[in-house]
């Protein structure tokens, strides 16, 4: 018996990781299928699985950060580096924003649509305002932001703290060893907690299948084309292809790669809590040293928000066409400048851009009463659009730090290596 239970375990331990998360989404999506609202009781396993992968976000975005900074050859770099890391990420956000209002035009989603019988949401959560978001970078209290979780807060003290033991020289090189050290440590301890991904994946996914179902997308169904095809083709195109443009590297490979972090991504529906298996992707699988890895891509999960681009970009056509608003060229062009500020200052966790839309629906003259009722159209199902939304934001903090890493010389020799394979 005992042979045959190290067998079967060598066989699960065996299989690369993203082979075990995409197993257990499809039987958890069966799981729930079958229990219907009694999946809800596997709510908290997955909710335990997100409390592990939160808990490592700080230390390790902070100390692979510091190590990261400390060991670049000048700290010149760090302006390159974040300069191009916010071009891009600038720019897949208003492309996103382009093919989010090209599927709404081609399909109406809210073409025969219609809220009559849907209650009104009295939540309209405003969006935090640009120059707010901009203050905050700077923590009045580090520890207090390092308590918070605050991670933009955290990467500016970090890169802060990374450039002045890079330009101590010799002196601080012990604590720079404790910093390279701790980085490694904190890797490793990443990749016990993600053997529990398969588990939390399994809650998670039948949790959300059996209070959903598959019934609540029929009323949405062209909105739901226009999010997955549209986000499927940003992906292929502009993800890939910046990895074939500026890295000169297979996007085949990358997204091999991108695999683990894209079905953590699907089931958590929160970049944040994808951080730490993303930075593993990032370093062991596409060889992107740590100086760009652990500050592009955490500035990544705080600020590009191509699928929430998208999204927004889309549901703004799609109330428009349910309450007969005409829209104009200016129009379009306001919806997407709004849309890239509101993106900028949304939450990395899930459904966090559904109560951000009263800022974008405002300025085509939705009034906060009918932008009440889209909202309480979508929340029932947003649970699934948010996890595709998270996949394509996710890829692309993946494909801007395989990009910046090219550009810096930071991308290490050779081919994209196989996918991750962390267990």
């Amino acid at each position: 018996m005992m042979r045959y239970m190290k067998r079967i375990a060598a066989t699960w331990f065996g299989l690369p990781l993203w082979q075990r998360i995409l197993g257990a989404l499809f039987l958890g999506a069966l799981a729930g299928w079958l229990m219907g609202p009694a999946a809800a009781q596997l709510q908290w396993i997955g909710d335990l699985f997100i409390r592990l992968i939160r808990m490592l976000i700080v230390p390790l975005v902070f100390v692979t950060l510091v190590s990261g900074v400390a060991s670049m050859a000048a700290p010149a770099k760090l302006g390159a580096i974040g300069l191009r890391s916010m071009a891009l990420y600038m720019a897949t956000t208003f492309v996103a924003i382009l093919f989010g209002l090209a599927g709404a035009l081609i399909l109406q989603p809210g073409r025969g649509v219609t809220l009559d019988e849907v209650s009104s949401s009295d939540v309209l959560a405003a969006p935090v305002p640009l120059d707010e978001r901009l203050m905050a970078i700077v923590p009045e209290n580090v520890f207090a932001a390092f308590a918070s979780g605050d991670i933009l807060a955290i990467i500016f003290f970090g890169v802060l703290l990374g450039a002045g033991l890079l330009m101590a020289g010799e002196t601080a090189k012990p604590l720079t060893r404790l910093f390279t050290a701790g980085s490694a440590v904190m890797l490793k301890v990443t990749h016990i907690v993600m053997e529990t991904a398969p588990i939390g994946v399994f809650a998670l996914v039948a949790s959300v299948m059996g209070s959903e179902g598959v019934s609540a997308f029929v009323s949405v169904f062209s909105l739901v084309l226009v999010i997955y095809l549209g986000g499927a083709a940003h992906m292929i195109l502009v993800h890939g292809g910046m990895v074939r443009l500026f890295a000169d590297r297979s996007p085949l490979a990358f997204f091999s790669i991108a695999r683990a972090p894209q079905l953590l991504a699907f089931s958590t529906s929160s970049s944040a809590a994808t951080l730490p298996v993303t930075l593993t992707a990032a370093e062991e699988g596409m060889h992107i040293r740590p100086a760009v890895a652990s500050s592009v891509i955490p500035l990544g999960a705080t600020i590009n928000m191509d699928g929430t681009a998208l999204y927004v970009a889309a549901v703004a056509v799609f109330a428009a066409q349910i309450f007969g608003v005409t829209l104009s060229i200016g129009d379009y062009a306001t919806i997407a400048l709004t849309t890239v500020l509101v993106s900028i200052g949304t939450a990395s966790v899930p459904s966090a851009s559904l109560f951000l839309m009263a800022a974008v629906l405002d300025v085509i003259g939705i009034t906060p009463d009918q932008t009440a009722l889209v909202i309480g159209f979508l929340l029932p199902f947003d649970r699934i659009l948010d996890m595709w939304r998270t996949v394509i934001n996710v890829t692309g903090d993946l494909a801007v730090a395989t990009s910046v890493a090219a550009m810096e010389g930071e991308l290490g020799e050779g081919p994209l290596a196989p996918a991750v394979q962390q267990g």
